[in-house]
């Protein structure tokens, strides 16, 4: 997966940043938006998107599902829907893996 954690620090991120993060347009997201009802970026008085760390989770497990194991948005939709906590908590510990995999190959590179 492409995904760039984000400064924790941070409450809200714009589409460009996420759209950074992810690796993808930002009128997939918007189109992810329209698909998925339950990604509901908060909109300032601009109407730009600020997206919070929920939807960016929610985003990883959509990106997880369509980009890495192909399902189809159809399929998505329905794997989230019957399997969402079990499908959370996996991409949890990926991730994880995948933080842990990063520092041990910068360690590498500086031994």
């Amino acid at each position: 997966m492409n995904y760039q954690k984000p400064n924790p620090e941070k409450r809200y991120y714009s589409i460009g940043e996420v759209a950074k993060m992810f690796d993808v347009s930002k009128s997939l997201l918007r189109y992810w938006e329209t698909e998925f009802n339950y990604i509901k970026p908060h909109k300032n008085s601009k109407g730009e998107r600020r997206f919070t760390q929920a939807n960016l989770d929610q985003l990883s497990i959509i990106y997880n599902l369509v980009k890495e194991r192909g399902f189809t948005l159809e399929g998505a939709k329905n794997e989230i829907e019957n399997n969402k906590e079990h499908i959370a908590k996996k991409i949890f510990y990926l991730n994880k893996l995948k933080n842990i995999k990063k520092v041990l190959a910068d360690i590498k590179g500086d031994l």
